[in-house]
């Protein structure tokens, strides 16, 4: 996954399809056969945005894993960019989110702390449990051991 950022304000994509349908997340993908997490972001981000980064920086981790078909692990990058109109995604619609807006529009129950961790230039490694329903229960912050979200 690919925070886009520009000054206050995120590039995220409303997803149109599930997991997360109608949130807002970061845009990503799925490696493909001998690629590094590193190049995936680069190339996910110009497939979904049309945004060629000369770079991305790598901000942590997160697992996330429940009893069904819900099992993940993401890795996390920033990229500062500059602004442009928010292009055309066949993923969902992108928008820019004001920092002081994202607990203004739906998001997954991690995204708040990726995007805190990020802004507080934190390293993270984050572990979340979900029960049948892909109802968050808990958030482990790895690194530290600390519990950040108990559901």
């Amino acid at each position: 996954m690919c925070v886009l950022k520009n000054e206050q304000q995120f590039l995220l994509l409303k997803r149109a399809n599930e997991p997360n349908k109608g949130m807002y997340v970061p845009v990503g993908g799925k490696l493909d056969p001998f690629e590094s997490a590193y190049k995936a972001v680069l190339r996910e981000t110009q497939e979904e945005t049309g945004i060629a980064l000369e770079s991305a920086k790598f901000c942590g981790t997160l697992i996330e894993t429940s009893p069904v078909k819900y099992n993940w692990i993401s890795y996390i990058y920033l990229a500062e960019i500059d602004y442009q109109p928010a292009p055309y995604c066949d993923e969902g619609i992108l928008e820019w989110v004001a920092i002081d807006d994202l607990l203004k529009v739906p998001t997954p129950p991690t995204d708040w702390w990726i995007y805190k961790y990020i802004l507080a230039n934190q390293p993270f490694a984050f572990s979340a449990e979900f029960d049948a329903e892909l109802n968050m229960v808990e958030m482990v912050e790895e690194i530290k051991g600390k519990v950040v979200a108990s559901c």
